[in-house]
């Protein structure tokens, strides 16, 4: 008889095999819509309809050959402009893997939207023009999928056909764009030499460019390693909401709903709840309408504790062995994403996981510089599309791992008090940038918390 064990073993090594979520990035013309509509139609995942609408509306347009870069561009305003604006997100399968595809705008101003895209991603294709080679926005998408820890990055380089597919052209960019997102951290770097339009090394191999032995696109998202195994990191169970039906069925049950976010969860395990550090025992675990002895990222279950805690949304429930550091002092990157800047001292919101609480930024040590990798200090502020390291000061502590240790409970958000906008998507910990950082300063209006 298989043990639960077992099944949580079993269920990691089935994702692992059968799932790859990626995102695709590019600039502006450099085909990307174009390149995910290829992989769509030669993949055979389009329906027949679909690919009609397409081709009549290409058809109307004059076109000799369907735009497969329709199949992608969904919003009436994207297919008038001819440029991706918002996160589109796609399901398609092979005989060999599942997949998930975030595609993401070109456009800088829309580079906010790729770190959407990327935040969940194994796997990101930047897509490079051949004739433009690499530019501040591939140099920007290259920093973004480094910053969120995507463990596998794919150069596209694009247009081949309208460089004479030469491999002096490919080779050249490929040698640029691999020196710069090593130097920024990213630990596997593909180069792959393509023509979208013309389908070369998308999903079949190129007649045009012998001179080029590895795999095409479709082959190399079908067979990279991905791991899913969430649950061998420490477990983690942000409390989502608290549960007391106190009818006469149920007059004495107290549980705590939530979805695990990182490893597993078992039944007679010491816990213990932060932020306010109160230890228990776990005494069951309701998931499915019934009760289990063990539970695993990204279950969502109830659990149920052996002592009456005072537990409320937005704490966090963690092995009493391995529970993560609380603090009220945050360090960390972000990607800046509002109109608005970011400046120093300002009050903002900070949603971790299921938890919300006050906060104000007391330093912003420095922002990066994306044609060099150097960091400029001191800044003040961040705009839109900014790299930064900030110092944010909480009014309660924060159960928060490193970002590098955990994707889930490393990242959190900014938001602005008054009207609820995303100001910025923070990792928090280590990362690229610079760790230099100066000394707090109190709050001149009486916000030092």
């Amino acid at each position: 008889m298989t043990s639960t064990t077992e099944q949580a073993g079993d269920f990691a090594d089935l994702a692992a095999t059968t799932l790859l979520r990626f995102a695709t990035a590019g600039s502006v013309d450099d085909g990307k819509s174009t390149l995910v509509g290829r992989l769509l139609h030669d993949s055979k995942s389009v329906l027949t309809d679909q690919l009609e609408a397409v081709e009549r509306v290409s058809a109307s347009r004059g076109q000799d050959a369907p735009d497969l870069a329709l199949l992608t561009d969904g919003l009436r305003a994207e297919r008038e402009q001819g440029i991706t604006i918002d996160v589109a997100y796609r399901y398609f399968a092979t005989a060999r893997r599942r997949f998930i595809l975030a595609d993401t705008p070109g456009h800088v101003q829309y580079t906010r939207n790729m770190v959407t895209g990327a935040s969940t991603a194994d796997l990101a294709v930047v897509l490079v023009d051949a004739r433009n080679g690499v530019i501040e926005q591939t140099r920007r998408h290259a920093a973004v999928a480094a910053l969120l820890r995507v463990p596998h990055v794919v150069l596209a380089v694009n247009k081949m056909d309208l460089v004479g597919y030469e491999e002096s052209v490919f080779a050249k960019i490929a040698e640029e764009f691999t020196a710069y997102a090593s130097d920024l951290g990213v630990p596997e770097i593909t180069a792959i030499p393509i023509s979208a339009l013309a389908g070369d090394n998308v999903v079949e191999p190129s007649a045009h460019m012998d001179w080029y032995g590895g795999p095409t696109v479709l082959e190399h998202l079908e067979t990279v390693p991905v791991s899913h195994d969430l649950t061998a990191c420490p477990a983690r169970f942000p409390v989502q909401y608290v549960i007391r039906p106190q009818t006469a069925e149920h007059p004495d049950y107290r549980g705590y709903a939530g979805q695990i976010a990182s490893g597993v969860l078992r039944v007679g395990e010491a816990v213990t709840v932060l932020p306010s550090g109160r230890t228990s025992v776990i005494a069951g675990i309701d998931a499915l309408g019934g009760s289990v002895d063990i539970a695993w990222a990204p279950q969502s279950v109830t659990v149920r504790l052996a002592d009456d805690i005072d537990i409320s949304r937005g704490d966090l429930i963690a092995p009493s062995a391995n529970p993560p550091a609380t603090t009220q002092d945050v360090i960390a990157t972000v990607c800046h994403v509002a109109d608005q800047p970011l400046s120093v001292g300002a009050r903002v919101l900070l949603k971790h996981t299921t938890r919300t609480v006050k906060a104000i930024v007391k330093e912003i040590p420095s922002r990066l510089t994306l044609d060099d990798l150097s960091q400029h200090p001191d800044p003040g502020q961040l705009v839109a599309n900014d790299i930064g390291r900030v110092v944010v000061r909480t009014a309660e502590p924060l159960a928060l791992d490193a970002y590098a240790d955990s994707r889930r409970t490393g990242s959190f958000l900014l938001i602005d008090p008054s009207d609820g906008t995303t100001l910025a998507a923070g990792m928090a910990g280590e990362s690229f940038a610079s760790q230099a950082r100066t000394t707090v300063q109190a709050d001149e209006e009486g916000w030092d918390f």
